[in-house]
């Protein structure tokens, strides 16, 4: 029954208030100003990352309303994410905008032989976070509002200041600036060859920042499940708020395991790319700290269909990147939720977000509260549009 709806053409009714009218796709390489490494690069898994590919969609309908998303790849992706972004773009013209789950299910099915995860639904997710940011500037509301708000601010902590790439004087020197701007906590990078020298640079960072500040390490899979165990006992001393990533990402049962046998807590889930995925971390008891990315999962609509599955199992949530989206997605969660501030994006966007207090704010614009920026198009690639702009 879902695979026969999915395939219909748009359908219209005294509900349908509205419909597509017009989207533009672009492909956005946004260069980052020193190549960034963690312990995936040490361990020979990946090249130094110097660049951040976005997929950028616009919609406008009949009615003049817009509405702005994205999605993301780091390294290689970000060509295949816009390529199936513009072979699926048609089908959404004359769809209501208002519908935005069946509209997910079309754009899935449409590509469903190429899979439900991954790069398809990454691509969709774009298309999904711009019809929820077109809904709520409809309705003139932020999209944490639209969505339900528990609070008009969460506590975030700050990541790309940690990096194991920059020297342990400068870690430091970042998490002070962290700290001083208003940021509520200090992520770093652990994962070296040689776990003593992860250590030694956890130790330097809680001298400096002192016992109370927030802190958090993050392996990034590069653990096997007795270095994962020797590490956390090791960490405990630290007081952190978790270990993210000890193991693999699909390795529920070892991520189980761990989180038994540790006082921290454990997050994952960055790196999966479905709901059904991050089902089975929760299922196996395997984070308590779950990490999921709306652009990876397919967007706001998926998002939500997991943070109730979280909230259920009553799990602390700290989405993943993207924190102009997921401020509004954690806002609306009811346990009091962790964000990540990274200002790599900033570039793109006119606005800023608000920090202070230790906390991110929801600001008053409506939508997810973005524009591009000139700086955006001029990184941009390639571009591809449908329907007629009204």
């Amino acid at each position: 029954m879902t695979q026969t709806t999915a395939q219909a053409g748009p359908r219209t009714g005294e509900a349908t208030l509205d419909t597509i009218a017009w989207i533009r796709l672009s492909s956005v390489a946004l260069p980052l100003a020193t190549p960034v490494s963690d312990a995936k690069v040490l361990t020979g898994r990946q090249r130094p990352m110097t660049e951040v590919a976005f997929l950028f969609v616009e919609l406008e309908t009949a009615e003049g309303h817009r509405g702005i998303g994205f999605s993301y790849s780091k390294r290689a992706g970000g060509p295949g994410q816009f390529a199936h972004a513009k072979e699926i773009s048609g089908d959404l013209l004359g769809e209501d905008p208002s519908d935005i789950g069946r509209i997910w299910t079309k754009l899935v099915w449409a590509g469903a032989s190429v899979g439900r995860s991954g790069l398809a639904t990454q691509a969709i997710a774009a298309y999904d976070v711009a019809l929820w940011d077109l809904k709520a500037r409809r309705a003139g509301l932020p999209l944490a509002k639209l969505l339900g708000a528990h609070r008009d601010s969460v506590r975030c902590y700050n990541t790309s200041g940690g990096f194991l790439h920059t020297p342990t004087e400068q870690v430091l020197d970042n998490a002070e600036a962290s700290l001083a701007s208003g940021i509520g906590g200090v992520k770093i990078k652990v994962g070296h060859p040689d776990g003593r020298q992860d250590l030694r640079r956890l130790a330097a960072v809680r001298e400096r920042i002192g016992d109370d500040v927030p802190l958090m390490v993050d392996a990034n899979q590069q653990w096997d499940r007795p270095t994962a165990q020797r590490m956390g006992r090791a960490l405990e001393e630290f007081g952190l708020v978790w270990i993210e990533e000890p193991l693999d990402a699909y390795d529920a049962q070892g991520h189980a395991a761990l989180a038994a046998s540790l006082d921290t807590p454990v997050a994952t889930g960055e790196m999966l790319a479905s709901v059904a995925e991050h089902w089975e971390l929760i299922r196996q008891g395997a984070a308590d700290v779950i990490q999921p990315d709306a652009p990876r999962i397919g967007g706001i609509t998926q998002f939500l269909k997991l943070a109730a599955l979280a909230e259920h199992q009553q799990l602390q949530l700290a989405p993943h990147f993207a924190m102009e989206i997921h401020l509004h997605l954690a806002a609306a969660y009811p346990i009091e939720p962790w964000v990540e501030h990274f200002d790599w994006l900033e570039p793109l966007f006119e606005e800023r977000l608000a920090i202070s207090g230790g906390r991110m704010h929801v600001s008053a614009r409506p939508g997810l509260g973005i524009t591009l920026s000139e700086q955006a198009r001029a990184w941009t690639q390639a571009t591809h549009e449908v329907g007629t702009r009204p």
